[in-house]
């Protein structure tokens, strides 16, 4: 017996960030909002979106990494901290571009449903 993946249609958008979010369902708000939204706003919200969640993960990884002392490859050395602080930037944000935790999703969403909402009582 073999197991795998349904594909289930998507609704075809020109950003990275999915149409289909609410429980693998198509999310049809959405989908009509980016109708609305400029190609340019949506990128723009995107990038928004994504830097939004590198920087919450960059605070989780703060404080998942502040209680270590003297460990990594620099020892307990005055750079500890600096590089410490400078690997944890490049991971969030390479964790944000990767997909991140949905923080990003949900923000991107919320970004392109108020401008659509602008556009129409504008």
């Amino acid at each position: 017996m073999q197991t795998g993946t349904i594909n289930t249609p998507r609704l075809a958008t020109s950003s990275a960030f999915s149409v289909e979010s609410r429980n693998g369902r198509p999310d049809f708000e959405l989908a009509s909002a980016l109708q609305k939204v400029s190609p340019k706003q949506q990128a723009r919200a995107q990038k928004t979106a994504t830097d939004f969640e590198a920087m919450f993960l960059n605070s989780m990884f703060s404080q998942m990494t502040s209680g270590l002392k003297g460990e990594g490859p620099f020892g307990d050395t005055p750079g500890t901290g600096v590089w410490r602080s400078m690997l944890t930037e490049q991971y969030s944000k390479n964790f944000a571009k990767a997909g991140g935790v949905g923080v990003a999703t949900e923000v991107y969403r919320t970004l392109i449903l108020q401008q659509a909402k602008t556009i129409r009582t504008a």
